[in-house]
């Protein structure tokens, strides 16, 4: 069996330094995804998501692991949210605007 490959240790990039912007060339790669809208913290519908990622990812890592013999840490849930305007991220309250 290989190394566990830990892509928070190995690729540069991924945590960003704090105070300061900079640009990143990223590798292409595939990634488990769900896709919605609202405030993650009260939408029944981001917590039944979130249920149902983590053990397709566990799942995944160790058919992995005993089938190719190759294993990984599982990463850690990211989020990208967006917004129509600048505003909707000045209130850390109201989450309702946020796609």
């Amino acid at each position: 069996m290989t190394e566990k490959v830990d892509l928070k240790k190995t690729l540069e990039g991924y945590r960003a330094p704090r105070g300061r912007f900079r640009e990143l060339d990223v590798p292409t790669s595939r990634y488990l995804a769900v896709d919605g809208h609202g405030d993650p913290n009260t939408s029944p519908a981001f917590t039944r998501a979130v249920e149902t990622l983590y053990p397709v990812a566990y799942r995944l890592k160790f058919a992995s692991r005993n089938d190719l013999g190759r294993d990984y840490v599982v990463p850690p849930l990211e989020g990208l949210w967006w917004a129509q305007g600048m505003d909707a991220y000045t209130s850390a309250r109201d989450k309702t605007r946020w796609d």
